[in-house]
């Protein structure tokens, strides 16, 4: 154990921070000032009340002890502060005091301080080899419950929280803490750098409150070309502003690389003047509802507005600058053919997906009786920015195999739109596209293209925990049963995947492995529905914005378990643990895929029909539908294979049969 009292410098990440050996020879009340920044005054009484139960409940307990202690050790980015941080005997305790908890011990307390051990464990770079154990300190406790009353195995050396009492708090900390004689360094451990890699929804609540990608993205494979490809689009941006230029930059990555990332921080970023100079345009309505939602919620939570009416309008303004639905601003784009629109730069995530002049005409005639229009929608957002007086620059996230919809145009129609109606606009974009098939002509005919080897990423950054779960997710649709076993086996102890013909016990599994507010919930595709016997309709439709966000106690939320979102709920966002249900839409034969759907009609009843050959969309579609599905979870997942029953023309167990057996011959064990 390092014996240096000397202060870290020049990094603060603890109110107070001091060899244990110091704090039990200091003065309480001079401890209690340098917790408060050196002016008591100015923190409320019932904060130094508990601060001073605090050193004093330490002080009684600590005093065979060698170590270090921190109080008001700052989580970075979780937005709070652990009440305590110990390091002692090669371990890394974090405790959290309930001083008003009422003598109660609470699920939201205990996940409070388990979310800060995990938050170390996965994040604090220092941290990640060491055990840490979280200890829920609730003075006048009555009644310990006996699941939180003592320490279990951990295998990623994260253990279960463990409550205690006044009377308790010196046993706890004896049993708790090994007695392990690894040193720590306490200097490197408190200067270590923090690598956070958050959910989507987490990233966007950082970068609005004014963080950057660089320092969201600071950890894990993919990091450099994160930084690359902001660094590339920030350079571009100054250019077209600069020489007054007009600029389309394509931004292309597999899966959970960090395009979404990327084209949100662009977006977040300010001018002098405060305003937003860019807007983050998706065609996808849950991700901008959910990511609305939750930037509403974090900055009313940040700066306490809840009750305040005005307050809460301007920060809803706010976000809806900031997010935009795509096919919302197009609309007003051709209301008002004559305005500029008041952004410089406009990012369009998953660009792919944008219209055909078909799928936009037909929507135009039917909802708003606009007849014979002949412009797509990457000419139309184009036209858009076009009417800027000065200069402009769209950016283009596109992502790869992840097509669910019909009538959207791929990338070829952004080049079409390029060489045929704006010639005069420059296009930088990742090598390959001159290989793209019918893209490759499109792309060769636009008069000023530029290959820019930063605009791609090629590391998916979607799992903390497994680096190669595209790839494998990819072998699997594939049919490439070797290449699925060997990404499998380079993971599979980091991130579980787990197989199950019981939809309760993959229900159970899920729950038993979520820790702290990991997130869990029942994903199922949009074509699953005969999984209705099993109490999973596909047809309800979810609130991603409750889903997504709302905890335990809301039945609407993804913890209940009880409505399945599909891949059109939850493309682009993210779960810790998932639960998938497959049905009978796509099966394994042993060979390869089969593709169906059910009809319904007066002859033959409810069946499954076969999606042929050539339906090719339809086909992509079904076997993306899981793509979707299988990339969403961050910590594991498990798929459930129902058994099917024999006495139910639509549920025979040989439509389930082969594929139970496909993946449990991919190595994926069984529950």
């Amino acid at each position: 154990m390092a014996t240096s009292s000397a202060m870290p410098a020049p990094l603060k990440r603890a109110q107070y921070w001091d060899s244990i050996a110091n704090f039990l020879a200091e003065d309480p009340n001079s401890i209690l000032g340098r917790i408060a920044g050196g002016n008591i005054y100015d923190a409320n009484q019932p904060q130094l009340q508990a601060w001073k139960q605090e050193i004093e409940l330490l002080k009684g307990v600590l005093h065979d002890r060698e170590g270090w202690i921190g109080f008001e050790f700052d989580v970075p980015r979780m937005g709070h502060r652990a009440d305590v941080v110990l390091l002692t005997s090669g371990t890394v305790v974090v405790v959290e005091f309930k001083f008003e908890a009422a003598g109660k011990i609470n699920r939201a307390a205990v996940n409070q301080v388990w979310d800060y051990a995990l938050e170390l464990k996965h994040f604090h770079a220092a941290s990640h080899d060491l055990p840490i154990v979280p200890i829920l300190v609730v003075p006048e406790a009555n009644d310990l419950p006996a699941e939180w009353s003592r320490r279990e195995t951990a295998p990623d050396l994260v253990y279960r929280p463990i409550a205690a009492n006044q009377q308790s708090l010196q046993a706890v900390l004896e049993a708790a803490i090994t007695s392990g004689t690894t040193n720590i360094d306490a200097d490197a451990w408190y200067g270590a750098p923090y690598h956070p890699s958050p959910s989507i929804i987490k990233a966007a609540e950082d970068l609005w409150a004014g963080h950057s990608v660089a320092e969201i993205a600071s950890s894990g494979a993919g990091t450099e070309e994160l930084r690359a490809a902001a660094e590339c689009l920030r350079e571009l941006a100054q250019k077209a502003r600069d020489l007054r230029q007009r600029l389309i930059c394509f931004l292309t990555g597999v899966p959970g690389a960090g395009k979404t990332l990327i084209g949100l921080g662009m977006a977040a970023q300010r001018t002098a003047d405060g305003d937003p100079h860019a807007v983050f345009l998706s065609g996808n309505e849950p991700l901008v509802r959910v990511l609305r939602a939750a930037l509403v919620r974090d900055k009313r939570k940040r700066r306490g507005l809840m009750r305040e009416t005005g307050a809460r309008t301007e920060t809803t303004t706010a976000v809806k600058k900031f997010i935009q639905n795509v096919h919302e601003h197009r609309n007003e784009a051709l209301r008002n053919e004559q305005s500029a629109p008041f952004e410089h730069i406009a990012i369009f995530d998953e660009a792919q997906r944008a219209w055909t002049r078909k799928r936009l005409a037909e929507w135009l005639k039917q909802r708003i009786g606009v007849s014979n229009f002949d412009r797509s929608e990457p000419e139309v957002l184009i036209g858009t920015l076009a009417r800027k007086p000065d200069w402009s620059m769209i950016v283009c996230l596109v992502g790869e195999g992840q097509e669910i919809n019909r009538g959207e145009a791929g990338i070829g129609e952004w080049f079409r739109a390029v060489a045929d109606r704006f010639p005069d606009w420059s296009v930088y974009a990742s090598p390959g596209f001159a290989d793209l098939g019918q893209a490759a002509e499109a792309w060769r005919g636009i008069p000023s293209r530029t290959e820019e080897p930063r605009l791609h990423l090629s590391v998916s950054r979607r799992s903390l925990r497994a680096e190669n779960l595209s790839h494998f997710v990819q072998s699997l649709l594939d049919c490439d049963r070797l290449g699925a076993r060997e990404h499998l086996e380079r993971f599979h102890e980091l991130y579980p995947v787990r197989l199950t013909r019981d939809l309760e016990q993959g229900k159970q599994w899920v729950r038993d492995h979520a820790r702290g507010s990991e997130r869990f919930g029942l994903l199922a595709t949009s074509k699953a529905v005969r999984l209705k016997p099993y109490a999973v309709d596909v047809r309800i439709e979810v609130d991603p914005v409750h889903w997504f966000l709302d905890g335990r106690e809301d039945l609407r939320s993804s913890f209940a378990l009880e409505d399945a979102a599909t891949e059109f709920d939850v493309q682009g966002l993210e779960i810790d643990w998932a639960c998938i249900a497959w049905d009978g839409d796509v099966r394994h034969t042993g060979s390869g895929w089969t593709y169906h759907k059910v009809q319904h009609n007066l002859q033959n009843g409810s069946r499954w029909v076969n999606i042929g050959e050539r339906n090719t969309w339809g086909r992509i579609y079904a076997l993306n539908a899981y793509r979707v599905l299988l990339t969403r979870a961050r910590q594991g997942m498990v798929i459930c294979v129902p058994q099917g029953q024999a006495a139910d023309p639509t549920r025979k167990p040989e439509f389930y049969d082969r594929t139970y057996e496909y993946l449990a011959g991919l190595g994926i064990s069984s529950i």
